[in-house]
């Protein structure tokens, strides 16, 4: 008889400069920190104004593409994606649209979810592009989890970091990660790995 399979917390992104990549992968750190949970990292493809243009269903570097398999066995959800006008990129807004299977099903309900982002500039519409990826997961009937201020680096940031979820001022020359925002993206994979285990 083979073992269960571990249970896992699916990090979808959607990077074009690499900063939102590095966040999944600080998360993941975060979520694989806790006993019992693993952290399955996936990626969305570029969405293209040539209607007859296809991605291949494997990309030629870095994670792979999120499938209907990685959301109906994930124990919990988190999104990245950097900030385009203050909303999210369009291909993840491209990916949330065609959840509509796992919405009938309703696959994700009960379970907790979580987002995270990256500006260019400081005031380049973090918080509001946090909140609107928490809208589709909300119809999904998930748990939102976000940052409380019981999180030291949530006040002492002077970059990214929201209570809405992770974020990085990445700047105009692609930035690393601030000490504290690298800290807020692993309590935020430690927070939903450990909400998925209380749920399950």
């Amino acid at each position: 008889m083979s073992a269960a399979p571990e249970p896992y917390i699916l990090i979808v992104y959607y990077s074009l400069h690499g900063a939102t990549r590095e966040m999944a992968m600080t998360i993941a750190r975060g979520v694989e920190s806790v006993t019992g949970m693993a952290a399955r990292i996936r990626t969305v493809p570029k969405v293209s104004t040539v209607c007859e243009a296809t991605e291949e269903s494997i990309p030629s570097e870095g994670a792979l593409y999120c499938t209907e398999d990685d959301l109906q066995g994930c124990s919990g959800l988190i999104l990245g994606s950097p900030t385009r006008f203050g909303n999210m990129a369009a291909p993840m807004k491209y990916f949330l649209d065609g959840t509509v299977n796992q919405w009938l099903s309703g696959t994700l309900i009960d379970k907790p979810a979580a987002v995270f982002t990256s500006t260019a500039s400081m005031h380049g519409g973090q918080e509001s592009t946090l909140l609107s990826m928490q809208l589709p997961l909300l119809h999904h009937g998930m748990v939102i989890c976000g940052l409380p201020f019981t999180e030291p680096a949530l006040t002492k940031t002077q970059t990214g970091g929201t209570p809405y979820g992770a974020s990085h001022v990445a700047g105009q020359n692609n930035n690393p990660q601030s000490s504290e925002e690298k800290e807020l993206c692993l309590t935020l994979g430690k927070r939903v790995a450990r909400l998925a285990l209380k749920l399950a």
